[in-house]
């Protein structure tokens, strides 16, 4: 009787990818260590581009402008992550503001008052967003458009294309104020990214975001109110862009009727730039932030060098375009090569 030594086999080895493959591959599982190096790229690109760039006073600029679009950025990321897309965001803020300086100015409510009612607008108005889509299953896209012609219509009946002029005073510091040399909408802007942060991250509720928007069949079938979850996430974007519109008409001194009109395109690629899938699922608000700061250096940079400003929409358009081919075409080739 021969005896046979049997030796364990080990696993084979999984064959390494070449290192552009690893480093896509290790962008993608962490979306932050991507969009932190193309900031910090940028930003040694721009301090060598101008001196003009590292100053107190812009970088003062940069982080007031960054407050209006990064509270709509962080609304409309938290949509992306449930699958979902608003278009009306821009219209919800300006409404919001006419609201707040016809209030102010037209019916001399109190100024504070005025803000609260405002938030309340602008949350009702995207809650009603949600509830149309839910109940009659549309398709956000297609709802929030049209959502976005009527609010849009709304300002323009109310004002007749004219700005309200006369806003109290008592509001001011809430957008041109300075804490310690830190503009006060950029603070109010910290403050509302750890919240929404820490319940995306730390909370069920972001938990919940986070499947419906990577399988909404399979949340519904383990029993999550993804209904609800949507409708919640649609009046958390319209009270985001409220604010926005309140902190920009404390800005101006005046409700223009224009407020809101470039806070479309910009959330979407800034939540792309930073790292959100456009198919639901995956990203973080933070991220979406630092995608906003890095359109808002590039957009500072066009300023600093003398370029028309209408170039910033070119800028914006082909960012959004060429931000979403970017995560079309990685996430294809990641599936490829797996």
């Amino acid at each position: 009787m021969s005896l046979e030594t049997t030796f364990p086999t080990t696993p084979p080895t999984p064959p390494r990818l070449p290192p552009l493959r690893r480093l896509a591959a290790r962008c993608m599982r962490n979306p932050l260590g991507g969009v932190i190096a193309a900031l910090v790229l940028i930003f040694g690109v721009s301090c060598l581009l101008s001196p003009h760039f590292l100053t107190g006073f812009n970088m003062m600029i940069m982080a007031r402008a960054l407050a209006f679009i990064g509270l709509v950025t962080i609304g409309q990321s938290i949509l992306m992550i449930l699958g979902e897309l608003d278009l009306s965001v821009g219209a919800i803020g300006g409404l919001a503001g006419i609201a707040g300086g016809m209030l102010m100015v037209q019916a001399g409510l109190n100024p504070w008052l005025s803000l609260v009612l405002c938030l309340l607008l602008g949350t009702a108005c995207g809650m009603l967003n949600g509830v149309l889509i839910t109940q009659l299953r549309l398709h956000s896209l297609v709802l929030t458009i049209g959502m976005a012609g009527v609010y849009g219509g709304a300002i323009l009946v109310a004002t007749k294309g004219v700005a309200i002029t006369g806003v109290p005073g008592d509001i001011s510091f809430l957008g041109r104020g300075l804490v310690y040399g830190v503009p006060v909408p950029f603070i109010v802007l910290l403050a509302c990214l750890g919240v929404v942060a820490f319940v995306m991250v730390r909370t069920p509720v972001g938990r919940y975001v986070y499947a419906i928007g990577s399988n909404p069949e399979a949340a519904r079938m383990l029993g999550l109110r993804v209904d609800a979850i949507r409708i919640a996430a649609f009046a958390t974007a319209g009270f985001l862009s409220a604010l926005a519109g309140i902190l920009m008409v404390a800005r101006l001194g005046t409700a223009q009727p224009s407020i809101g009109d470039t806070w479309v395109l910009a959330p979407i690629a800034a939540a792309v730039i930073g790292g959100v899938a456009t198919t639901g699922g995956l990203g973080s608000p933070v991220g979406a932030v630092l995608g906003a700061v890095i359109i808002g250096m590039i957009e500072n940079i066009i300023v600093l060098f003398g370029i028309s400003p209408y170039w910033q929409s070119v800028v914006s358009g082909g960012i959004v375009v060429l931000a979403i081919s970017f995560d079309s075409l990685a996430r294809r080739y990641l599936h490829r090569e797996a």
